[in-house]
């Protein structure tokens, strides 16, 4: 059917033609230094791939119009050849009309459709479109990692890091670190702890490891992958801990800037720059950008080259992540909305939306949280008897060193269905895991804990299949009525409800101010 649909398109147009950073969790909070030119890592051993050029474009010779005898008021144009046809593609899950223009270059008036395309919202994942083909040249459009293998979702419920890592016996199942907030830490534990913190499929971060640096099968063969297995050559980051949270950070850019349209380029080492092709899915767009920040462009082919790069790796260490996503896709399924929300907070109470749509974990990544501080005389780290409060019904799955996390759908398991995680909840009051939660249930208190900050607060963020759910997008951060919109750096930003708007700012001003209605 999707091909008749396909062909009847193809017809018709021929026819008519206050700022909060989690960071490393205080584990490290010194200068960077760069170290580069003294440490120089051997590069990534994989076979030889030399890209296939593109076809040449063939453009057609037409004769000069026969001269007439009236002098012509205006030049006749030039003909440049006939037009390329339309690009066939099918909508993938969270895609939205606009980003998928943005992504092929075009105006969202330009594509069609047999469907109804929204101008706002999320496409129903295999909307079948034509769009104008403007492209030149790209990277690969091979799709070789799907989105529900990148994100921390129902596809790693079973896996076992701590079981699989001891059975691949290398360097990482003897590997400990040490970590203020948990002392000794081993390799499969910091492995765990940021998969889970910042929604990141294990399996992922396990294969790129391998491949960099040889950590889980084997040894590093130099003093440079010892220290620094994922290629961040700078003394302030030596070990696992550090080394893979900025792999995280890199991996996230890609995925949730591609996510929002924000990313449509790689550009390489030595200056070369390329468009990525607008047919991939996230999570390949994200392997193709980490790689693009850290290899030439002949390494970089190798790296995501399906058969002998990360995908045939990665198929080889876990199976083939593309069955494991038949039994969880899409991501987003057709008709998904945002559960109703309260504000996080009491009715009648005066509260500063201090921080618009910023990171949801690290410095960078997911544009999907929001921040709200209490009133208060004093500025700064002070103690609050405010409380913070659940914006929906659900069940508490962890809590603990400044976190809460809210399972709306109750089934205890933050990689499936919509969740909301809560930043800087104190320790004294904090809601207990395991407790199930009505609508306006204490959380507890606004606090610094947890992370970096300059000032009490609450940091919120959304998460939907293991995914985090940018604040700013089709699926729009709503509370009470209030409509989360981004502004031009992250932090910034306004709440919009029926013409009143809230503008954030960290100093928590006057034009900051929200209370939530009282109940009548």
């Amino acid at each position: 059917m999707k091909y008749h649909r396909a062909f009847l398109l193809l017809c018709i147009v021929a026819i008519v033609s206050s700022g909060c950073s989690n960071g490393l969790w205080g584990e490290y909070a010194t200068p960077t230094l760069d170290f580069s030119l003294y440490f120089t890592a051997t590069p990534f051993e994989a076979a030889t791939l030399i890209p296939t050029p593109a076809p040449a474009t063939v453009t057609p010779t037409i004769d000069p119009p026969t001269p007439t005898l009236e002098p012509s008021p205006s030049p006749l144009p030039t003909l440049s050849g006939a037009p390329k046809p339309p690009v066939i593609y099918y909508s993938q899950s969270g895609d939205s009309l606009s980003v998928v223009a943005t992504r092929f270059g075009v105006d969202p008036s330009e594509i069609s459709s047999t469907d109804p395309l929204p101008a706002s919202g999320l496409l129903n994942p295999g909307t079948l479109m034509l769009i104008p083909d403007r492209m030149t040249e790209t990277s690969p459009s091979t799709l070789t990692l799907p989105d529900s293998e990148f994100v921390y979702s129902a596809s790693a419920l079973e896996f076992d890091i701590d079981q699989f890592i001891t059975e691949a016996n290398g360097h990482l199942n003897g590997y400990s670190e040490y970590l203020r907030t948990t002392s000794h830490t081993s390799g499969a534990h910091i492995t765990q702890r940021l998969a889970e913190e910042n929604s990141i499929n294990p399996r992922l971060l396990l294969a790129i490891l391998e491949y960099q640096s040889g950590w889980v099968y084997g040894n590093p063969k130099n003093l440079a992958l010892l220290d620094y297995p994922f290629d961040y050559i700078n003394f302030q980051s030596r070990g696992l801990f550090a080394q893979m949270i900025r792999a995280i950070k890199e991996l996230s850019v890609g995925y949730y800037d591609w996510r929002s349209g924000k990313l449509t380029q790689l550009t390489f080492p030595d200056g070369r720059t390329i468009r990525i092709a607008p047919q991939l899915n996230a999570g390949s767009a994200a392997l193709q950008y980490y790689f693009s920040r850290h290899l030439n462009y002949n390494d970089w082919a190798k790296a995501i080259d399906p058969n002998i790069g990360v995908p045939a790796l990665y198929k080889e260490m876990f199976g083939d992540p593309w069955l494991r996503d038949n039994d969880i896709a899409p991501l987003f399924p057709p008709g998904i909305a945002q559960p109703p929300l309260t504000l996080p907070f009491v009715p009648g109470v005066v509260w500063s939306y201090t921080g618009g749509p910023h990171a949801a974990w690290e410095l960078e990544g997911a544009l999907a949280a929001i921040d709200f501080a209490p009133s208060a005389i004093e500025s700064g780290c002070v103690p609050s008897d405010q409380w913070v409060v659940a914006p929906a019904s659900g069940l508490v799955t962890r809590s603990g060193n400044g976190v809460v996390v809210l399972d709306l759908d109750g089934d205890g398991k933050e990689q499936t269905g919509w969740v909301l995680l809560f930043l800087h909840i104190a320790n004294s009051g904090r809601v207990r895991a395991g407790k199930f939660l009505d609508q306006g249930g204490y959380i507890g208190h606004p606090s610094c804990e947890g992370g970096v900050a300059t000032g009490t607060h609450v940091h919120i963020a959304r998460r939907y299949n293991g995914e985090w759910v940018l604040a700013d997008s089709a699926l729009p951060f709503e509370m009470d009525g209030w409509v989360v919109h981004a502004g031009a750096a992250p932090y910034k930003g306004t709440l919009t409800r029926e013409g009143e708007v809230v503008t954030a700012s960290q100093f928590g001003s006057f034009e900051t101010n929200i209370v939530r209605a009282l109940q009548p």
